[in-house]
C-alpha cells in the first residue's frame, strides 16, 4: 500500500515539477519527442480546465445558431456566382447527414433569406445584415482562439473582413474539389482498365477524403484565426488530431442515431433540435481543444521551470532583469539586429515565460521599447532611452517606482517618518553607484 502511494506521489511530482525542470537541451532526440508529447497532453488538459472550454463551446454554439442561416446563404450565394450552387447544396446536405431531418428546413430558410436580400428597396440593408451576421460569428470565434493563445489585441476590421471573406471563398472550393474527385472516381475512373486492380485502394481513398479535407480545413483554421504567428507544424498537428476526432464523432453520431430514438418519444418532431445542439456543442469542443493542442505544442518552452519561476526570489529576478537589459543594450550599441524574447531565451537558456515577464516590466517602465513586425507577427526589443544615460540605479529606480505609493504615509506620522529615513538610506546608496552604466557592466 505504501509503495503504491509512493508511486502515485512520484508520478504526481514528475508531472507537476520534475518534467518542467528538464529542458530540451538536456535530452536525447528520442526522449525529447516523448517529453514533448507528455508536456503537450498535460498543457492541453490543463487548458481545457483553466480556459473553461465547456463554457466557451456553449457560447460558440449559441453564436452558430444565429449565424448558421446567413453563413450558408453567403456560401451558396458565392457558389451561384461560379455556377456550382447545386453541388454545394448537395455537399452541405451530405456533410450534415447527421441532421437529415433539419437539412431541408434549414435550406428552405437559406433560400428565403437569399430572396429577401435580393429584392426591393432593402437590398443594401439585407446584404449588410448578411455580412454583419457572418462577421460577428467569425469575430466570436477569433475572440475564443485569441483567449486560448493569450492574445489581447484583435485584428483591425479591414484585416478581419479580408481574412474571413477569403476563408468563405476557400470553403466552396474545397467542397467542389472533394465532390469533383468523388464524381471522377465513381464515373470516369470506374470504367478504366486499372480500376479492378486498384479499386480497393481507390475505395479506401474515397472514404479517406473527408479526413484529408478536415485536416486541411482545421490546419488553415488554426493558422489563420488566432491573431498571432502559429507555426505550420503545430497547426498541422492540431489539425490532424482535431480533424480526425471531428470525422470520427460524425460517424459515431450518425450511427448512434438509432440509440437516441427516445428523444423522438419525448420531443416528437422537435427531437432534431436537442440533437443539433448536442452535435454543435461537441463539435465546438473538439475545435477549441484542437486550438489548445496547437497552443500547447508551440509554447511548451514557456512552461519550463514554471513553478520555480513563480517562486523566484527578488534578488535573482533583479539579477536577470539587469542581465536582459544589458544584453539588449549591448546589441543596440554594437548595431546588431534587435533581439526577440525567443532569441534571448534560446541564446542564454532561460525560461521564456520569465523572459517575457521581465521584458513586459521593462517595457512598462520605459526602459525598453517593443518593435512590432506585422509581416512575421513578432516583437523585438530596443532601449527606450539614451544608453549613455541608462545607469543601473535608473533601471531599478524606475522598476521600484512602478505602481501606487504614498497613499498611507500621510495618515500615520510614524509611517511617514520611517519612509523619509528609508529614502535617505536609498539616496546614499545611489550616490555611491550612480555612475555605473548598464552597458559598461
Amino acid at each position: 500500500m505504501f509503495k503504491l502511494i509512493a508511486f502515485i506521489e512520484g508520478i504526481y511530482n514528475f508531472i507537476r515539477f520534475d518534467i518542467w525542470r528538464i529542458t530540451e537541451y538536456e535530452l536525447t532526440k528520442s526522449r525529447r519527442y516523448f517529453y514533448r508529447v507528455v508536456k503537450t497532453i498535460i498543457l492541453a488538459t490543463r487548458g481545457f480546465v483553466v480556459d473553461n472550454l465547456n463554457v466557451r463551446a456553449s457560447a460558440l454554439t449559441y453564436s452558430i445558431l444565429f449565424a448558421m442561416i446567413p453563413l450558408f446563404a453567403l456560401i451558396i450565394a458565392i457558389a451561384k456566382g461560379f455556377g456550382v450552387d447545386k453541388l454545394i447544396e448537395n455537399s452541405l446536405q451530405g456533410t450534415f447527414i447527421g441532421q437529415a431531418n433539419l437539412v431541408p428546413t434549414v435550406m428552405g430558410f437559406v433560400q428565403r433569406y437569399l430572396e429577401s436580400t435580393q429584392g426591393g428597396l432593402f437590398i443594401g440593408i439585407g446584404i449588410a445584415i448578411l455580412f454583419g451576421s457572418v462577421m460577428n460569428f467569425f469575430m466570436q470565434v477569433e475572440n475564443a482562439f485569441n483567449s486560448i493563445w493569450q492574445v489581447k489585441k484583435s485584428r483591425s476590421l479591414i484585416h478581419q473582413f479580408t481574412t474571413y471573406f477569403s476563408a468563405i471563398l476557400i470553403i466552396p472550393l474545397l467542397i467542389v474539389l472533394s465532390s469533383g474527385f468523388s464524381i471522377y472516381i465513381n464515373t470516369i475512373l470506374s470504367h478504366s482498365y486499372f480500376f479492378n486492380v486498384l479499386s480497393p485502394v481507390l475505395r479506401f481513398g474515397v472514404k479517406f477524403i473527408p479526413y484529408i479535407i478536415n485536416w486541411i480545413v482545421f490546419t488553415i483554421m488554426y493558422m489563420v484565426i488566432p491573431n498571432t504567428r502559429v507555426r505550420f507544424y503545430n497547426a498541422m498537428l492540431a489539425g490532424i488530431l482535431a480533424g480526425s476526432a471531428f470525422q470520427l464523432f460524425q460517424i459515431l453520431y450518425i450511427n448512434g442515431q438509432v440509440y437516441l430514438s427516445r428523444f423522438n418519444v419525448v420531443y416528437g418532431s422537435f427531437a432534431a433540435i436537442p440533437l443539433l445542439l448536442l452535435w454543435l456543442q461537441i463539435s465546438c469542443l473538439i475545435i477549441l481543444l484542437g486550438a489548445e493542442i496547437s497552443y500547447a505544442s508551440q509554447n511548451i518552452k514557456n512552461f519550463d521551470y514554471e513553478v520555480d519561476t513563480k517562486n523566484i526570489s527578488s534578488r535573482y529576478k533583479n539579477f536577470l532583469t539587469l542581465f536582459i537589459t544589458h544584453m539588449v543594450v549591448k546589441q543596440f550599441e554594437e548595431q546588431k539586429p534587435p533581439l526577440s524574447s525567443e532569441q534571448i531565451a534560446t541564446n542564454y537558456k532561460l525560461p521564456i515565460r520569465l523572459v517575457n515577464q521581465i521584458l513586459n516590466q521593462l517595457t512598462e517602465v520605459a526602459i525598453l521599447i517593443e518593435v512590432y513586425h506585422d509581416s512575421s507577427k513578432s516583437k523585438t526589443y530596443q532601449p527606450a532611452i539614451d544608453i549613455n544615460q541608462m545607469t543601473v540605479n535608473l533601471v531599478f529606480e524606475k522598476l521600484e517606482k512602478n505602481g501606487a505609493e504614498l497613499f498611507l504615509t500621510s495618515k500615520n506620522e510614524l509611517l511617514d517618518s520611517f519612509w523619509q529615513k528609508t529614502l535617505e538610506i536609498k539616496k546614499q546608496s545611489i550616490e555611491q553607484t550612480n555612475h555605473i552604466l548598464v552597458k559598461d557592466i
